[in-house]
């Protein structure tokens, strides 16, 4: 029942191999797998031109989900661009240890979502959320369809004011409750995927969720007729 904000082009992400501008004798790593990738960027002490071009093809692989996780969470562009980029200089900077024990896009979307949530929590302050446009189709959203159903006590609540009580109330959330939220509602990762994440069970993901529905619903109790 969530909708995603709007997010904008996710240009912060600047690939540390964008210097390269002639890659002669560089093989094409496009159609690479995402292990063979991590392999050749772990022998970057070795090749670095050849790590840089193989990482330059996971940021772009993953740079807008990655981009989309951290601005539903934090809000703010100028942040986002921030913490993307930091994401992104970290991994690298770490690939040397990665053991391959989960897979690169679960261990760099730890990275992201822990940066966030370190984030949020020394911002300590609200901020406004602003969606200009719903995100997703949200209008043929299961969750949207029944809450606005003609036996639904939100039938009367239009798309507008609807979205901007989903994203005041998502704004009261904790950050786990938030992350889940944003992770499962928003960018439809599943309870297994966000388990592995964020290193805990499927239950608990469901757990939270859970929470954090109930308390959505009960922020937006003032919709009922």
């Amino acid at each position: 029942m969530i909708m995603a904000k709007e997010v904008p082009a996710a240009n912060a992400a600047r690939k540390p191999g964008a210097n390269i501008t002639d890659r002669s004798g560089v093989p094409d790593y496009t159609e690479f797998d995402d292990r063979a990738l991590v392999d050749l960027v772990r022998n970057q002490e070795e090749n670095e031109t050849a790590a840089l071009a193989a990482y330059s093809v996971l940021i772009e692989r993953y740079r807008g989900k990655i981009y989309g996780l951290v601005y539903n969470m934090t809000s703010n562009k100028e942040d986002t661009e921030d913490l993307v980029q930091e994401v992104f200089v970290k991994a690298y900077a770490s690939m040397v240890k990665f053991r391959g024990q989960s897979s690169f896009y679960t261990w760099v979307y730890r990275i992201a979502v822990n940066r966030s949530i370190n984030f949020l929590r020394k911002r300590k302050r609200r901020q406004t959320l602003s969606l200009n446009n719903p995100d997703m189709a949200v209008e043929r959203r299961e969750e949207y369809l029944e809450m606005v159903s003609k036996d639904s006590p939100f039938r009367d609540a239009t798309l507008s004011e609807l979205q901007r009580k989903l994203n005041e109330a998502i704004n009261t959330l904790s950050e786990k409750h938030k992350t889940v939220v944003v992770m499962h509602d928003i960018q439809g990762i599943s309870h297994e995927k966000i388990a592995d994440i964020l290193d805990c069970s499927a239950g608990t993901v469901r757990s939270r969720l859970f929470y954090a529905r109930q308390r959505l619903q009960a922020e937006l109790s003032d919709l009922r007729p």
